[in-house]
């Protein structure tokens, strides 16, 4: 799958970027190597995956026919030089969309230490989902 470059209102970090173009393409590895060896990523309903080969194992098998569409974000540093990123968007799988909120902890090194995927759902759109 060819990889697609991603837009997102108030984001340009390329890493974030990254994250996205490479999630869209399936290219799990290569989204896993931009987390820190001890990054994590914390899916919705699930306690975070720890380390790289987790993240690209658990991608691989709940990730085919993603694709990640987000819209527009925010970020600012905190006080430990790391930046934080809040970024909107919708997720779509083969068979529903949900809309989703996603955040993100770049370390100083550019790696990302924590992502953790919210869905922005009433409770009868997570019914749906779970059945």
């Amino acid at each position: 799958m060819q990889t697609q470059s991603i837009e997102i209102e108030g984001i340009s970090h390329p890493i974030i970027l990254r994250y996205f173009e490479t999630l869209n393409a399936g290219e799990f590895e290569a989204t896993s190597q931009l987390f820190a060896i001890e990054g994590a990523m914390q899916p919705p309903f699930e306690q975070p995956i720890i380390g790289r080969e987790a993240i690209t194992a658990y991608l691989q098998k709940e990730a085919p026919g993603l694709t990640a569409l987000p819209q527009a974000g925010t970020s600012h540093t905190t006080d430990q030089n790391a930046i934080e990123f809040q970024i909107t968007g919708r997720v779509q799988m083969p068979m529903f969309g949900v809309n989703v909120t996603w955040y993100f902890t770049l370390d100083s090194n550019d790696q990302l230490m924590f992502t953790r995927i919210k869905l922005n759902a009433s409770p009868q759109e997570l019914m749906k989902l779970r059945q």
